[in-house]
């Protein structure tokens, strides 16, 4: 499998925390390679990102440049992760697809109050 890039919000917790788990589950070492968005080599390299699109979810850039956004790059993400690939199929069930979605969405949209939230969780 080619390296991926995965271009995530390096602000909020909850996000920093999933790179991690999703760079120890990675199938090899070079699966992924983690971008901050807030970084200025994602500037330089996809300078047709703005910082404001950037932030609104998570980008996996695929070879030729092109880029899944949100919940549409899970699927891949998935696919690249070590005991976790049998999931991948749970999206392309056309009813359980759109939850995963919903529920993706909600956790983007909400990701600053959970990383408060379960910020001292983590710290007992």
């Amino acid at each position: 499998m080619r390296t991926v890039v995965l271009i995530y919000d390096n602000k909020c917790s909850l996000c920093r925390g999933c790179m991690k788990w999703i760079e120890l589950h990675a199938i090899g070492e070079n699966a992924f390679e983690f971008v901050p968005c807030q970084s200025e080599e994602r500037r330089i390299r996809f300078p047709e990102m703005t910082d404001e699109n950037c932030l609104q979810s998570l980008k996996l850039v695929l070879s030729g440049n092109r880029i899944l956004t949100g919940e549409k790059a899970l699927p891949e993400i998935i696919n690249r992760l070590r005991g976790f690939r049998w999931l991948y199929v749970l999206f392309r069930v056309p009813v359980v697809r759109p939850l995963l979605y919903a529920i993706y969405r909600w956790i983007a949209n909400n990701r600053y109050i959970i990383s408060q939230t379960i910020k001292p969780l983590i710290q007992e």
